[in-house]
């Protein structure tokens, strides 16, 4: 166990980054297929594909989820990671055809750094370069342009990134995480309540609190457009209805680590990915099971995130 996503059977992760403009994509690759599922609770997303992924669709499997930086103009990175699937032989067939599906989502890291995004030669670096290896933290891929703590404005944020964690059950079933916090909110360590990054107080020294400050109904500045992105993955074998259920319940974890979390400003989006094949279909009590130990995940995942980062775009990082 590394630690990472990739320690669930049949998940690989590639990045690319632009450590100039500041931004850059991640691709969760699963070269045979995974049962996909999906939870939206922001409301303010950038998505492609996520309706393939509720039950009653026709195709049931991803071939890969991206995560983008660049808002909507990232989205196109997630067409060259479908041509580089193609190009290796991965996909739907069609008739002959192979049709890769790969949902994704986009952060809003349009104002830090330059106004760039992953485009499809980007989207075609990450699943070029995805392994089952070790997965890197903090301002890479589609962590490269992630901050945390804007609702005093860009400049009083904390710089942050992409992380990931895995938890393994009695039995041998994996259950890993990758986040990407781009959180308007601050990062909180659940177990102890401290703000981990976050808001910054004028001169640096210590966070704000953004729930305190909104509590006393403080005049935020306009809302810079924030989002946390996830992928759960398990090896477990999942229906596509609890492939679903997982995807909603691991927003949990989000919700434990950032405050204010799914603000209107938000695109909050939560994948989940399961690459087990055949077996018996799960029961309820090893669903609610594997649901505890996506939300663990997730926790230590967003964690990660903040921890790993470093100083970029002229905003210091938690780990400063």
């Amino acid at each position: 166990m590394t630690g990472a996503i990739t320690d669930v059977a049949g998940i690989e992760v590639g990045h690319w980054s632009d450590a100039d403009a500041l931004t850059g994509c991640t691709a969760v690759v699963c070269r045979g297929g995974a049962i996909a599922g999906v939870a939206v609770r922001g409301a303010a997303p950038g998505t492609r594909e996520t309706d393939l992924c509720r039950p009653g669709t026709l195709v049931e499997r991803a071939h890969a989820v991206v995560l983008c930086g660049g808002s909507a103009f990232g989205l196109e990175a997630a067409s060259g990671a479908a041509r580089e699937l193609a190009s290796a032989g991965i996909g739907y067939d069609a008739g002959g055809i192979r049709v890769p599906i790969v949902p994704a989502a986009v952060i809003f890291d349009l104002a830090v750094g330059a106004v760039a995004w992953p485009d499809v030669a980007a989207g075609r670096a990450a699943v070029a370069a995805a392994s089952g290896d070790g997965v890197e933290q903090g301002g890479v891929g589609a962590g490269t342009g992630a901050t945390v703590g804007k609702v005093l404005g860009m400049e009083r944020a904390t710089k942050s990134g992409i992380g990931t964690a895995s938890v393994e059950a009695a039995g041998g079933v994996v259950v890993g995480a990758l986040v990407v916090v781009n959180a308007g909110g601050d990062v909180v360590d659940p177990q102890t309540g401290a703000i981990v990054a976050g808001a910054r107080l004028a001169g640096g020294d210590g966070y704000a609190d953004s729930v305190a400050l909104i509590r006393r109904g403080f005049e935020p500045p306009p809302a810079v457009q924030q989002t946390t992105l996830a992928v759960v993955a398990t090896d477990a074998p999942l229906t596509v209805e609890q492939a679903n259920h997982l995807a909603s319940v691991a927003h949990d974890g989000l919700a434990r680590t950032i405050r204010p979390v799914h603000t209107m400003h938000d695109g909050d989006t939560v994948f989940a990915m399961a690459t087990g094949a055949g077996g018996d279909r799960l029961d309820s009590v090893a669903v609610t099971q594997l649901a505890v130990l996506a939300v663990d995940a997730v926790e230590r995942a967003t964690l990660n995130a903040v921890l790993c980062a470093t100083t970029a775009g002229g905003l210091p990082a938690a780990a400063r």
